[in-house]
């Protein structure tokens, strides 16, 4: 008998996938790297396009905005914009935005 045990189901690469972030526990780490790669699909070609800098850091979501007034209106929408991120990743990944 064997010492590692492999397990013999097969798995979609899909699941082997989620099974391996899950292991690793870099699932969280994941969440933010898709939000900031997929920034544009997220908020808008729009928004996408004046947003200068962005990171997510233990929960906070950090935008360089270009434009003052587009900057002014995410800053009031700001609890909506971190209930479409989560929504949209599935899980509470963004706790507060801040605007640099």
């Amino acid at each position: 008998m064997s010492v590692t045990a492999r397990k013999t189901k097969a798995q979609s690469i899909g699941e082997a996938f989620e099974s391996f972030l899950n292991a690793y526990k870099l699932r969280s780490r994941y969440n933010e790297t898709y939000l900031v790669t997929y920034w544009e699909k997220l908020m808008g070609v729009s928004i996408a396009q004046r947003t200068e800098k962005i990171y997510i850091s233990k929960g906070v979501l950090f935008l360089r905005i270009s434009s003052a007034p587009l900057r002014q209106e995410l800053v009031l929408a700001k609890s909506g914009i971190i209930s479409l991120l989560n929504k949209e990743m599935g899980g509470e990944i963004v706790k507060d935005v801040v605007f640099i």
